[in-house]
Parts: structure tokens; C-alpha cells; sequence
């Protein structure tokens, strides 16, 4: 059976930017923590010694907020994976107390390498702009994490079911 990581990023102390760890703190809540098949990932800001929990994973779904979109708050992007790969490096500079999604599926791509799940990563963005020193999300925020979890949750189903989804 296929095993999946779903990862998500975002500072929870920086208003929406925690939006990739609501997400993550809902699927929590609402999907079977004892899942062999399913591995869910708060990444916070965590440095890339997390990305070893992806061994051995053939599906990836990584969540976070996206600044500067022109869009909306609370709008959902779920990038073609044409853009995924074009967003992978091949030397990422970072600071390694803090990732972001792009950065690490670039070193995770140089970790595993041919076990690197490169045809099945999914990445869904949500429109953000306040990123300022506070706890708590707005409710626009609020309202597209919990519409994301369900999705995710509706596409796991969908494709333990038939194989198909995400």
C-alpha cells in the first residue's frame, strides 16, 4: 500500500503564517493517529533533520501560506507539479532552523534520491498577508484550513477507495 507524509509549514506566532500547522493540527483531530500507511508532520519552522521522517514514502503533500499571492486571503492553490519541480534545487541556501516548502523538497530530493517520490507531490498554497507577531489566525484563515483538512481528508478516502485522488 502507498505511504503518504503531509507536511505543513508556518510559524504559529505569526498570525496566518501558522495556517500549514492548523491544517496539520485538524487532520490530527480528525484522521486515525495509528495509520501506518499515513505520516502527518507538523514542520513549524523545524530544521531540515525533520525531513528524515519522509524515508521511505511514496506520496507527498506539503501545506503552507503564501505572501504577495494578488490574491484573495484565504484562496487555495494547488500548484501543478510542473511548478512543484521547477521549484526544486539543486543547492538551496537556507538557514537551517527554518524551511520552506520548496526548500525542502529540495533537500529532501538530494537525501533520497532515487527513493525521492518526485511524480507524487502535491502542494497546496493558502493566500495569506497578515504575518505579524500574534497568536491566532483570522477567521478567512481559519476557514480555509479547515476547508483544506476536509478536502485532504475527502482525497485520502477517495484514493484508498480506488487509487485515484489527490
Amino acid at each position: 500500500m502507498i505511504k503518504t507524509a503531509i507536511l505543513g509549514f508556518g510559524n504559529p506566532v505569526r498570525s496566518d503564517d501558522a495556517v500549514g500547522c492548523e491544517v496539520i493540527r485538524l487532520l490530527k483531530d480528525k484522521l486515525n493517529p495509528v495509520n501506518e500507511h499515513l505520516t502527518i508532520i507538523d514542520m513549524g519552522t523545524s530544521a531540515f533533520e525533520v525531513l528524515f521522517s519522509l524515508k521511505n514514502h511514496d506520496r507527498i503533500l506539503l501545506i503552507d501560506g503564501v505572501i504577495h499571492s494578488g490574491h484573495e486571503d484565504g484562496s487555495l492553490f494547488k500548484l501543478p507539479a510542473e511548478e512543484i519541480q521547477s521549484a526544486i534545487q539543486d543547492d538551496p541556501m537556507v538557514f537551517l532552523h527554518s524551511l520552506k516548502w520548496d526548500q525542502a523538497l529540495s533537500y529532501a530530493k538530494k537525501i533520497f534520491r532515487d527513493e525521492f517520490p518526485e511524480d507524487n507531490i502535491t502542494v497546496y498554497l493558502i493566500a495569506i498577508t497578515d504575518t505579524k507577531l500574534s497568536v491566532g489566525m483570522s477567521e478567512v484563515i481559519q476557514r480555509s484550513a479547515h476547508n483544506l483538512a476536509n478536502k485532504i481528508i475527502e482525497d485520502l478516502e477517495l484514493f484508498e477507495k480506488n487509487g485515484k485522488g489527490l
